[in-house]
């Protein structure tokens, strides 16, 4: 396996600048993404055992490795859920599928999505996290258009290192992330 392109950003461009912006005395004090965290909720497919499979597929060809089933830790009857039923499937990237990942997001998948004008700085948590919702999967090239008849949203996370909003939102943006600065 050769090394990430974004890994090799980080390292040459993206982490001096850090340093210098934020006046870090040491390297690895430059904040970093950690990991990244793919979720979905399966509402639709606990009846049907074909959609969760085609689903479970859909997720592994976009993360490349094979997802997690979540379960319900307790019952509601008003959405029909009993306690340790399958509800979602979750996917933790980290390393060097973490870096392809983030690439394919950025310079791919965002710019696919229809009416996109950019991430929201409000989808940063106080500790420079980042929450992107996305509606429809097939904004990733990895999907057929023939699965795209099982449209399913899911949620990503992208966990940094970084110690305030500051931090993480400048990082995520010398990343290549289409940000909507005001």
């Amino acid at each position: 396996m050769g090394k990430s392109r974004l890994l090799e950003k980080y390292n040459k461009e993206i982490a001096p600048l850090m340093k210098e912006k934020f006046g870090f005395k040491n390297i690895m004090a430059v904040p970093m993404i950690e990991k990244v965290v793919l979720n979905v909720g399966m509402s639709r497919a606990i009846k049907d055992e074909n959609l969760k499979e085609r689903i479970e597929n859909d997720i592994t060809k976009i993360a490349g490795q094979k997802p997690k089933n979540t379960k319900a830790k307790k019952s509601i009857s008003g959405f029909k859920v009993r306690e340790g039923m399958d509800v979602g499937l979750t996917v933790t990237l980290r390393k060097k599928r973490m870096y392809d990942f983030v690439d394919r997001l950025v310079s791919v998948a965002l710019p696919r999505t229809r009416d996109f004008k950019g991430i929201e700085l409000k989808n940063f948590d106080s500790r420079g996290n980042l929450n992107i919702g996305i509606k429809e999967q097939n904004i990733f090239p990895e999907i057929e258009f023939e699965s795209s008849k099982d449209l399913f949203s899911l949620q990503i996370t992208i966990t940094t290192t970084a110690k305030n909003k500051e931090q993480g939102v400048e990082l995520l943006k010398l990343f290549g992330f289409p940000l909507k600065l005001n």
